[in-house]
């Protein structure tokens, strides 16, 4: 272990507010000075940019863009970080043909995702709607009995189920439960993360894949992501949410997250970071996803050791891919600098991760187990 990671996130320098607001500002000028792009395309897919680099359209990726400037303008309050987190919002509808559905269910959660938050920051109702217009979608064409339910990872598969489809789902359903207070989204919650929970979700909180994507039954126990981990602590936290502190399944739920949050970094984590999970492009997303809402998680519940593992890992992303001008320019494994060629998937997860300890410690947000004074 590194000693970084081994550190009292109380008694070290990573509680400065200061340093993350500003290493949060760094990151947010990163991804435009490596990855910006002119027009329509807002950014490039790699960097540096070859000939033929940006001609996949990445939907996902994408949102997850809406969901990092919305934390700059959360952090902030900045106005233009808001309004370019509309323009990237808007640019996906665009590319998109002018429509929000395409073929992958877990595309149009993301989506929905960021277009919540991005309601609730401007106060559009157009905004509220269109995530309600995808989370009608999702349940009335991803849902299906194949694998005795649970929600479909695109179109074309309605058989093969996942953990980036169902927990997404659940996440949407109970914070649009919570916006409304609309019985259907908190049952629908429930159901999808039984079906989770029975299906894809171990013992000790380990979170598989997906199963059936070859139509025999099985489980992907090889495919060992952070993003599903981070999925399922989400979908615990805001169930917990969604049924209130007084309720017992909330304490569960709570500790199903903590469980599972604390079995990532066991089994995912290597010298005080996680591990590479791949060169696609996709992969570079994963380890965001778990920060974002391994944030959640201790904001809600006393898990220190998740605490420092996020602290002391994003540390060391700024220790070996940060740059003499300030800048930094995410790897794929944050304890060494990065490769030849990187992707937004990746930068998107260093500015995830940044803005996530900025907003753990901000002095306006004592996180559980923190001492009074320690900011």
């Amino acid at each position: 272990m590194s000693d970084v990671w081994k550190s009292d996130p109380w008694k070290s320098d990573l509680w400065k507010s200061d340093l993350w607001n500003h290493r949060a500002d760094l990151a947010q000028r990163s991804l435009d000075h490596y990855f910006a792009a002119p027009g329509e395309q807002l950014f490039n897919n790699w960097h540096p940019l070859e000939p033929g680099d940006n001609d996949v359209f990445n939907y996902w990726w994408l949102a997850h863009a809406v969901d990092v400037r919305i934390d700059a303008y959360l952090r902030t309050s900045d106005p233009a970080r808001l309004e370019q987190a509309r323009r990237i919002h808007d640019g996906i509808l665009r590319r998109n043909g002018g429509a929000l559905f395409n073929d992958y269910f877990d595309d149009m959660l993301w989506l929905a995702l960021a277009t919540l938050r991005l309601a609730g920051a401007t106060g559009e109702g157009e905004l509220y709607g269109e995530a309600v217009e995808l989370w009608q979608h999702v349940l009335d064409h991803g849902w299906n009995d194949h694998e005795g339910g649970g929600i479909a990872w695109r179109v074309s598969q309605p058989y093969y189920k996942n953990t980036p489809a169902n927990a997404p789902f659940v996440i949407l359903s109970a914070r649009l439960y919570r916006h409304t207070g609309e019985r259907r989204y908190l049952e629908r919650a429930r159901l999808v993360m039984d079906w989770l929970e029975r299906t894809l979700v171990r013992p000790d909180g380990f979170v598989h894949d997906g199963v059936n994507r070859q139509e025999d039954h099985a489980v992907d126990e090889d495919w060992r992501f952070t993003y599903n981990q981070g999925l399922y602590v989400g979908a615990c936290v805001e169930l917990a949410r969604a049924l209130g502190e007084e309720d017992h399944l909330s304490r569960a739920y709570l500790s199903r997250a903590a469980r599972t949050a604390r079995t990532a970094i066991a089994e995912l984590g290597v010298d005080g970071v996680f591990a590479a999970e791949g060169e696609g492009g996709d992969e570079g997303l994963f380890k965001g996803v778990y920060y974002r809402y391994a944030r959640e998680l201790v904001e809600a519940a006393e898990v220190p050791e998740v605490t420092a593992f996020v602290l002391g890992s994003t540390e060391h992303l700024w220790r070996a891919c940060g740059g003499p001008d300030g800048l930094v320019l995410a790897s794929d494994r944050w304890n060494r600098p990065p490769r030849a060629k990187v992707p937004l998937s990746a930068q998107l997860s260093a500015v995830m991760a940044t803005e996530m300890c900025a907003a753990l410690t901000s002095p306006r947000v004592r996180a559980p187990g923190q001492p009074e004074g320690s900011r």
